[in-house]
């Protein structure tokens, strides 16, 4: 019967040393706690960020690019005016030459405008590469409590990182 009915001394000393040990946790553990959850939160966030930046850095490099060919091809239309206009006062040899000049122009700044493209597309893989290593390593370090939160987290980044790859 004394396992079932505790002592009122006992009882009284469990409450005293709860109140005291909650107390403590909650005057010097509880705020260590919530400002690593929000200092890992604003760490996840700026990632998110730097990620969603390397994306439209990539897009305006993409437009940058299509721009570049588009003046490259207006350039080449340019030059082929101008070759035309001259072929009536210049023997067949000098059109030629022209013509040739215009295609290797034309090549350098292709081969130039693909360099600077396949150039900036490995950086920004890099760059999304790092972020992305560097939060599935803080996610690894910071074990949940269950299974279910783990769960939870993992769907929502996923989410945010798909929502960010579509912008």
């Amino acid at each position: 019967m004394g396992l079932l009915t505790p002592d009122p001394g006992l009882l009284f000393w469990m409450i005293i040393v709860f109140g005291a040990v909650f107390f403590i946790l909650a005057k010097y553990g509880f705020p260590v706690i919530i400002k690593m959850v929000d200092d890992r939160k604003a760490y996840i966030d700026n990632s998110l960020k730097s990620a969603r930046e390397a994306n439209e850095r990539l897009a305006n490099i993409k437009k940058e690019s299509e721009q570049i060919l588009a003046e490259a091809h207006d350039e080449q239309a340019r030059i082929l005016t101008q070759a035309a206009e001259t072929a009536d006062r210049i023997v067949k040899a000098a059109q030629e030459r022209a013509f040739a000049e215009g295609e290797r122009l034309m090549g350098e700044m292709k081969k130039q405008i693909e360099t600077e493209k396949e150039s900036a597309i490995r950086d920004i893989r890099r760059q999304v590469a790092v972020l992305s290593v560097g939060i599935a390593e803080k996610i690894m370090r910071n074990k949940l409590a269950d299974t279910q939160e783990q769960q939870e987290l993992i769907d929502r980044m996923l989410d945010e990182m798909l929502e960010s790859a579509k912008k």
